[in-house]
């Protein structure tokens, strides 16, 4: 019978399997053109089945729900059963086997979006659950493997079908993530249980700083290897090394070779190990007096306008849990809304219509590694986020503390996202595009990572499996805003090119710097008012962190003066 510590990181594994194959909306431009082409569908109606998949995001919330009443194992085969179908229809559907109106299309769509949002409620509900200290760090590494998805089903896609990979993608979305439910139905029946039945000691803690290291360098190998090889020089069995077996031998390494360190030494005389200090992350109960005290930033300046908006209804201490009716009542709760929906969704839309920005300038034949540039940044984006939690691991929080505000880290991310979209309006040359295009997957990246813990952090972990599938409803809504102003644009610059008799008039793409050059504008724009956004949330939760920072240090203070 395995210990508890190491049926944690068995969870861990199987959450990293998960994410590693459930983001199967990131492979959307691979097969974008050639479903364009067999369904014969315009622009408009390409972009509403894009749309499709981000819409059923809007009922993750349900998965929250369900995980209330029902075990975990169940909510993750729903998941399963919700991709197998959305995707294999449509798989079926390309391949000609039969025809559907479009409206079935656009609700196989919806169903195989709806897929994701419920594998990731799982993996945040596990990892929150069996790492109760340092959660952030296990959900930022979990979620980084999210980033791979396309990399994994484009090296599967070659090697499994290199003559019509295109369509193969379908097929791999609907199938694969279901035969990962299955494998991962082990760990999950054996993971520890309720917090309060894991250890929580100064040696675990230590030991847990070693392996997230080791896991993350891991990850970074793995990002490496899958985004720097060419698919045809790839080989299936290194990349099941690198993603199944060494994240399985990795927490065993470490336990080994630390049982034998301390054995070694004990026998000797006692060696004080260095001041490690993961995430750590406690409800607000415990500290009372900061519920009901007002936090005032003497800093603070400027007008009384702005001091006002800075100072009403501001979170006084992080962790206090959120109903969904006293979420949406709070201001800081809009701010991270806006700062997500005009920052982070622009970045996945731009992804999903990639395939014709790409085509639209002339680089068609970049698209596959434009795609990859995307997805590539996207993943060390991730895990980016968690660069501050790794360093504040082995360093006193006295001196890591200004890394700690993480709505301040949001707000630095999302500083990339205008200058990307400036860069697109000033030249659409392929050396900026590729700059441009991983600047907006950083970005997009790294919110998606931090958003979970951002989330739970501002409005409480116990209910984040509700709160944050709320929170990214706005996915799908900027999805609908955004995709549908720039397909309207797109079509209007095609009947330009119509009217000016420089194009067929069957013709449904649009060529040329002109057909995504207002949509650049108005997207970078938008971006800005995101940046705006943040900005003004990390002002607002500053006092909270800041104390919340003071209150850790003094008690590693105090401990360490014990010694």
């Amino acid at each position: 019978m395995l210990s508890i510590e190491r049926r944690k990181w068995l969870v861990l594994v199987a959450a990293i399997w998960i994410q590693a194959f459930a983001g199967t909306n990131f492979d959307f431009p691979s097969y974008s053109t050639q479903m364009k082409s067999t369904l014969r569908i315009d622009q408009v109606q390409l972009i509403y089945l894009a749309m499709a998949s981000d819409i059923g995001k809007l009922f993750g919330w349900c998965s929250g729900v369900l995980m209330l009443y029902f075990p975990t194992w169940v909510v993750l085969f729903m998941a399963a059963f919700l991709g197998l179908f959305g995707y294999g229809l449509q798989w079926l559907i390309i391949q000609t086997q039969f025809s559907v109106p479009y409206f079935m299309m656009f609700i196989l769509s919806l169903s195989a979006g709806g897929s994701i949002p419920w594998f990731n409620t799982v993996c945040f509900v596990l990892n929150i659950n069996n790492f109760p200290e340092n959660w952030p760090l296990a959900v930022s590494l979990s979620v980084s493997f999210n980033g791979v998805t396309a990399a994994l089903y484009n090296l599967l896609a070659t090697k499994l079908s290199p003559n019509d990979k295109s369509t193969s993608y379908l097929l791999l979305n609907a199938v694969v993530p279901f035969i990962v439910a299955i494998a991962s139905l082990g760990p999950i029946l054996q993971q520890p249980g309720p917090q309060k039945d894991l250890q929580t000691d100064e040696t675990v803690i230590k030991d847990d700083a070693h392996i997230f290291v080791c896991m993350y360098i891991l990850a970074a190998v793995t990002g490496l290897y899958l985004f720097c090889l060419e698919p045809k020089s790839q080989n299936i069995f290194i990349g099941s090394i690198l993603l199944i077996v060494l994240p399985l031998l990795f927490p065993n390494i470490v336990y080994l070779i630390k049982k034998a360190h301390r054995a070694y030494y004990s026998k000797r005389q006692p060696v004080k190990g260095p001041d490690y200090s993961l995430v750590e992350f406690k409800h607000h109960a415990e500290f009372p007096e900061e519920c009901s005290t007002p936090v005032v930033d003497k800093n603070s300046r400027g007008c009384c306008v702005f001091e006002r908006i800075i100072e009403t209804d501001r979170l006084k201490v992080l962790g206090e849990e959120h109903s969904v009716t006293h979420l949406v009542s709070r201001c800081d709760f809009w701010l991270y809304y806006i700062a997500y929906f005009c920052g982070g969704t622009i970045g996945l839309v731009y992804s999903n219509n990639l395939g014709q920005i790409v085509q639209s300038l002339g680089y068609i034949s970049k698209t596959k590694a434009l795609v990859t540039v995307y997805s590539t940044c996207s993943f060390f984006g991730r895990l980016l986020s968690a660069a501050a939690d790794l360093v504040a691991c082995f360093y006193h929080q006295t001196y890591t503390r200004m890394y700690n505000i993480r709505t301040g880290r949001l707000s630095l991310a999302l500083v990339l996202m205008p200058i990307a979209f400036l860069l697109l309006v000033l030249s659409d040359k392929l050396t900026v595009l590729s700059v441009a295009t991983g600047l907006i997957g950083i970005c997009s990246g790294f919110l998606v990572s931090t958003a979970v813990t951002i989330t739970s952090e501002l409005f409480g972990s116990e209910s984040s499996g509700i709160n944050h599938n709320i929170v990214i409803t706005n996915i799908p809504l900027g999805s609908l805003l955004y995709g549908y102003t720039g397909s309207l644009i797109y079509v209007d610059h095609i009947s330009r090119l119509r009217y000016e008799d420089r194009l067929d008039e069957r013709a449904t793409v649009c060529f040329g710097r002109t057909c995504y050059y207002h949509t650049f504008i108005l997207w970078g724009f938008i971006s800005f008012i995101g940046l705006a956004s943040s900005i003004l949330l990390f002002l607002r939760t500053k006092p909270a962190y800041v104390r919340y920072n003071q209150k850790q240090g003094s008690k590693q203070t105090s401990t360490s003066d014990d010694f």
